[in-house]
């Protein structure tokens, strides 16, 4: 009775698996190369091909795939594999759960906060409507994919996930070089909210999805704390015990510099509550930005 996890080399998806050992969990990684260990089976999205042996009877399904947003310039082509990666890989997987003779009880899918557009200063929970751009259609094709797994009564669950803390790598280890020096810097007017999450408190709310069998449908994995980016700067600055730059660094540059992902991922606001998890019961560990980062770091 073991829980498939894709994307499992990943930051989350690794942590993710070692918490589910921990927990007494069998795990199985879907991998897309031939399965080398007893805990791989192999799968090529891309072709449609699973292992659906290594998915018959298994107790749940973590999907995690899914090509990194903030690495590469966002051309046309990039844009594609950020689509197919995340689309055409949840509906082969969706599409095979729903050919085997035991399915599992449900289907965990991630998704990003990135559904809801630019929201503002307006405090958004899981109730609002789909905003606009790229990003935000995107995630709203990635969950409908998902969602199918319903017509073979599997629990599903799309994961809406801000910017996840870790002291292992992500976005803030890509921030240390820069606020390790005293350049940190808020980004544009900074007052745009950054919703942010612990990779602790993902993992163990994750955890805490999967044995709740209540909830369904898209939860939001953030922190019921988020902060505007200047506010965001300023404590990471601190937390390293350095200064940051009084002088903001302007949104023009960034976008130059960036291309559409500044606009759309460093310069929106999001300004997300976690309602699902916390009307469930989940507790968070880290609900106050300088303690996480002080956690984290």
């Amino acid at each position: 009775m073991a829980i498939i996890v894709t994307g499992a080399s990943g930051l989350l998806g690794s942590g993710l698996v070692r918490a589910l050992r921990q927990d007494g969990q069998d795990v199985v990684r879907l991998v897309r190369r031939a399965a080398r260990a007893d805990d791989e089976a192999s799968w090529d999205p891309g072709r449609g091909v699973v292992d659906e042996a290594a998915l018959e009877g298994a107790t749940a399904v973590v999907h995690l795939a899914g090509a990194p947003v903030a690495d590469k310039r966002w051309s046309t082509a990039y844009k594609r594999v950020l689509v197919e990666s995340r689309v055409a890989s949840t509906r082969a997987l969706v599409e095979a759960l729903m050919r085997l003779k035991t399915p599992p009880e449900v289907l965990v899918s991630a998704s990003g906060v990135d559904f809801y557009g630019d929201t503002g200063d307006r405090v958004i929970d899981e109730d609002a409507p789909r905003g606009d751009g790229f990003l935000a259609q995107l995630c709203e094709q990635w969950e409908s994919e998902a969602r199918r797994a319903e017509e073979a009564g599997i629990r599903t669950v799309q994961l809406r996930t801000t910017l996840a803390l870790s002291g292992r790598g992500g976005a803030l280890r890509r921030m240390l070089p820069i606020f390790k020096v005293g350049m940190g810097a808020p980004l544009g007017s900074g007052k745009q909210f950054w919703s942010w999450i612990t990779e602790d408190d993902w993992t163990a709310a994750t955890l805490h999805i999967l044995k709740n069998r209540e909830i369904g449908g898209a939860v939001n994995m953030a922190s019921p704390t988020p902060v505007t980016n200047a506010e965001f700067t300023r404590t990471l600055g601190k937390a390293l015990h350095k200064g940051t730059m009084p002088i903001p660094a302007p949104a023009f540059a960034l976008e130059l510099g960036l291309g559409e992902f500044a606009r759309v991922g460093l310069l929106s606001s999001h300004r997300i509550l976690p309602k699902k998890l916390v009307d469930s019961g989940y507790r968070f560990m880290h609900t106050r930005l300088d303690e996480a980062l002080r956690a984290v770091l």
